[in-house]
């Protein structure tokens, strides 16, 4: 059986990066990388006043059940469609080339500690704790380098949805977490300590 682990945080905690650092240490030929965010529900049918309210740190803006019918596919050995969401369009797509189960299987995202029907299949459950300053800088580069938007409108959601959201649902759902990881990808004993447990599992 396949190995689950999720990895949750705050916007700009370091998730990817504690992930990318799994696959590296475990093998990539081992690891399927997911990312709640391909899970939006799709947008592309409403107006546009409806997809401007969307609240992308809401655990309602994701497709919860779908993503838990595809992690039991993964885990039963069946491949699943290789979903992507497209923020421009609202749309939520499928690429051409399905996602095969691998023994190590990394889901990542904000809110993936926060859904009880995700935590039960899960072998290794993750939050990544970092400060909300750090997190808070590393978003505003992200999206004024990497997405093109004005600081003016970074601010405004962080402030109406982000920040609230994580208050809400995110840092309360650490709770769940076998481990909290602080400093995430650069805390190199956590990471000793996570990829000896997943080794340990898959020779089980």
């Amino acid at each position: 059986m396949p190995v689950l682990v999720g990895i949750a945080g705050g916007t700009g905690s370091g998730k990817t990066s504690f992930a990318q650092k799994i696959q590296d240490r475990v093998g990539a030929d081992l690891c399927l990388n997911l990312n709640q965010d391909s899970y939006y529900k799709d947008g592309s049918t409403l107006d546009p006043a409806a997809q401007a309210a969307i609240n992308y740190d809401h655990p309602d803006a994701f497709d919860t059940p779908l993503l838990v019918g595809d992690l039991r596919d993964l885990k039963a050995g069946r491949p699943v469609p290789h979903l992507t969401y497209d923020h421009a369009s609202y749309s939520r797509k499928v690429l051409p080339d399905p996602l095969t189960p691998r023994p190590v299987m990394i889901l990542e995202g904000l809110l993936v500690l926060v859904e009880e029907p995700l935590r039960r299949l899960m072998d290794i459950k993750l939050f990544i704790d970092t400060d909300s300053d750090v997190r808070i800088l590393r978003r505003l580069q992200r999206d004024l380098k990497e997405r093109g938007r004005s600081f003016e409108s970074v601010t405004k959601q962080y402030l109406e949805s982000v920040r609230p959201m994580h208050l809400e649902f995110v840092e309360p759902s650490k709770r769940y977490a076998d481990l909290i990881v602080p400093e995430g990808a650069e805390n190199a004993v956590a990471l000793e300590a996570v990829v000896a447990r997943i080794q340990s599992m898959l020779r089980l």
